[in-house]
């Protein structure tokens, strides 16, 4: 079936009431469920007209909007491939995931067409397609018409490809996530359970790939008055004035975004539901989430590209011995597997291949509950591999023809059968004086705020704590967790995307720098 079914179910069912709403600069604008519908089709027939196919490729460049989810729609009902990359990573990057992908057209806002200048890369592609009011040399106006001939959506497998992501590849080539129509109505159906989606709703989203999720639930999704592609610098007011304006009841979005409005004091307490994930999330910030909107239930969500959701952890469920045991050093507490997906936790092989193993081998490399290794998991909403298999080798295995999934990430299942994360398999530190986990390690400084953002690396023989320079400096001893001592620097490294992730590459490259 294709994904686009479940938008027709909700037009039928709740067909005026709003699915989108955004504001731009003081315009509001909203669209309802039986409206989305009909500009899916009118845009799937627009792609069509350009002489598009089911199959072909679809480059989206386009802030966060109405537009993009209109078009974002209309190339899945049209059987499309909807390819998204990431621009701020710069033209090499869009070269090589062009060249990975070759995109038949290009929709994008006109400040995004200035890629056709910049890039080689997107300058090849045959369409182009640009919202706004202004014509565009050498691209076709995202004018959705009266007309309607694509009523029905395309009939499609569950194993046609739907979006196409790319990783960041800073490591190397960029790898190609590939979810089809079959994966994401299934993500959809775990999403739904996990995050309580409830039709009626009226949901702060910033998760953009959640937005499908929600709409297909029935839910009303107000896009965040802010630069989203900057959640750690979101505009607290105006995010503020939709929570009031608009009376939301749920939010989703990532601890930087979260920790933004928590900073700027903003009134939280109509808020009945809050779910934060995509990077580590903190106790503290659950805390301080729960005294804000002291009326919601607040949940960390633990995931990834390749599986999302894996497991969550509600704030209600953590008891002082828990936080306790996080101070400590523990790790952090990631909480009960998803219900849908079968996770283990084998014995730490990370940067090895692991070839086809069968059930019994499969045991003798698990890890007894309370020991620490390498978290895998299985399911139908987990990807079962990248483009071309690019990555596959290294990220991917099978049991008894069963393809499991090496998330790269070290924890622990604990006797009770709750996730305890670790961080990194990569970021481990190994050497004669044992094994440190430098991500417990930075959530349990993560309970005292006047520590600030800190990493700890393994460099030139020692173990360092490296801290952004605060004010106050609170005084850290890093014998408590048996390192050498503490570096400060002005910024630790983020990711792009989260804005929340340390970047230990880039934090390494730093600290040669600064030698």
């Amino acid at each position: 079936m294709n994904l686009v079914n479940l938008l027709d179910n909700q037009a039928r069912q709740r067909g005026e009431e709003i699915a989108l709403i955004e504001r731009h600069r003081g315009v509001r604008r909203a669209i309802c469920f039986r409206e989305l519908a009909e500009d899916t089709a009118r845009g799937a027939d627009l792609f069509l007209d350009a002489g598009l196919r089911p199959g072909n490729v679809i480059l989206f460049v386009h802030p966060i909007s109405i537009e993009l989810y209109t078009g974002l729609l209309a190339a899945l009902r049209g059987g499309m491939r909807a390819m998204f990359v990431d621009p701020s990573a710069g033209t090499k990057h869009i070269a090589r995931c062009c060249r990975t992908l070759p995109p038949q057209a290009f929709f994008g806002s006109p400040k995004a067409h200035l890629l056709r200048i910049l890039s080689p890369a997107v300058r090849r592609i045959y369409r182009h397609f640009h919202t706004g009011p202004l014509p565009l040399p050498g691209s076709r106006p995202w004018k959705l018409t009266e007309d309607l001939a694509t009523d029905l959506p395309t009939e499609v497998s569950s194993a046609t490809p739907a979006l196409v992501t790319f990783t960041s590849g800073s490591t190397g080539h960029p790898k190609a996530s590939v979810r089809s129509h079959g994966f994401l109505l299934a993500q959809h159906e775990v999403l739904r359970e996990a995050l309580a989606q409830v039709p009626g709703e009226i949901e702060l989203v910033t998760l953009p790939v959640f937005v499908l999720s929600s709409l297909a639930s029935g839910i009303t999704c107000v896009l965040a008055d802010t630069d989203l592609a900057k959640p750690g610098e979101a505009d607290v007011p105006a995010v503020a004035a939709q929570i009031r304006d608009e009376h939301i009841s749920r939010v989703a979005a990532s601890p930087a975004f979260l920790e933004c409005l928590v900073r700027g004091k903003a009134d939280l307490s109509p808020l009945k539901k809050i779910y934060t994930g995509g990077a580590p999330v903190f106790p503290r910030l659950l805390q301080e989430l729960a005294r804000l909107a002291p009326g919601a239930h607040v949940d960390a969500v633990y995931g990834s590209t390749e599986a999302e959701p894996i497991a969550h952890c509600p704030h209600a469920e953590m008891s002082p011995d828990d936080l306790k045991a996080m101070k400590n050093g523990a790790g952090l507490l990631a909480g009960r597997p998803s219900a849908a997906i079968r996770l283990r936790v084998i014995r730490d092989q990370w940067g090895q291949e692991i070839g086809a193993l069968d059930e019994a081998a499969f045991s003798a490399v698990e890890c007894a509950p309370g020991t620490p290794g390498e978290i895998v998991v299985s399911g139908d909403h987990v990807l079962k591999g990248y483009l071309d298999g690019q990555g596959d080798r290294e990220t991917k295995f099978k049991v008894d023809g069963e393809i499991w999934h090496r998330t790269g990430d070290a924890g622990l299942l604990a006797p009770d059968g709750r996730l305890w994360l670790l961080g990194r398999c990569a970021a481990t530190i190994r050497d004669a004086r044992g094994t440190v986990f430098p991500f417990a390690v930075e959530c349990a400084l993560s309970f005292e705020p006047e520590v600030g953002r800190c990493a700890v690396v393994a460099r030139k023989g020692e173990r360092l704590l490296v801290r952004e320079r605060a004010a106050p400096s609170a005084a850290v001893d890093p014998a408590r967790f048996d390192l050498d001592r503490v570096v400060e620097i002005d910024r630790i490294p983020l990711d792009r995307r989260h804005n929340a992730k340390i970047d230990y590459p880039a934090l390494t490259a730093l600290l040669d720098r600064l030698s």
